[in-house]
């Protein structure tokens, strides 16, 4: 699906809940990525091996000191990400949320923005509809967002545009089509040290 063969728009009160299931169904992906990065780090797996033997002297089963304390780390991570990308985030000043749509009712992707540091634009929702993926919806997406920093940018005053867009550690096809498109990584979020989410931004 060529890029140009899409159109975005502003989302309609009757699409919301199958847009909210997109969004579910994207972050799947997304915490699996972060959780298995994540407790994968040697402080996490020194964290999980100490709990573990604090386990053992209070419960019985050995494999279930063993596997408990995992299965927490793992639940509080999905947990976590669901949060924070799961769901749709309020209206705000670059507006939104936008939808891309194939034909006519064919919603395949989503993009919610959010002002940003130093008067630019946060990605704060970016998701495409698994059968979709691979076939431009993405660049579409980008695309527009990146105008819509513009126009953001001029409303505030600024001399430049910002776009920052976050992507989870391991994620190599967001990572590739941001980096494509002119992003340079800097900074991002995580624990002791170990970043699990990237921040990709690009000023224009």
């Amino acid at each position: 699906m060529a890029p140009d063969h899409l159109s975005v728009r502003q989302m309609r009160e009757e699409e919301k809940a199958l847009v909210v299931e997109l969004l579910k169904d994207g972050v799947k992906d997304t915490e699996n990525r972060v959780a298995l990065h994540a407790l994968t780090r040697p402080p996490a797996l020194l964290l999980l091996a100490a709990a573990s033997s604090g386990l053992r002297f209070v419960l019985a089963s050995f494999a279930l000191a063993l596997l408990l304390p995992v299965a927490l780390a793992v639940a509080a991570l999905k947990l976590m990400v669901r949060m924070r990308w799961g769901s749709l985030p309020s209206p705000c000043g670059p507006g939104g949320p936008w939808v891309a749509v194939w034909g006519s009712d064919d919603v395949c992707g989503v993009l919610a923005l959010s002002p940003g540091a130093a008067g630019g634009a946060w990605v704060a929702r970016l998701a495409v509809a698994r059968w979709h993926r691979r076939r431009g919806v993405g660049t579409k997406l980008l695309a527009f967002a990146e105008a819509r920093a513009r126009a953001w940018a001029r409303q505030e005053g600024g001399p430049r545009a910002r776009l920052t867009v976050p992507a989870p550690v391991g994620a190599r096809g967001a990572t590739a089509l941001l980096e494509g498109r002119g992003y340079q990584p800097e900074g991002g979020w995580g624990w002791m040290g170990h970043t699990f989410v990237r921040e990709f931004t690009k000023e224009f």
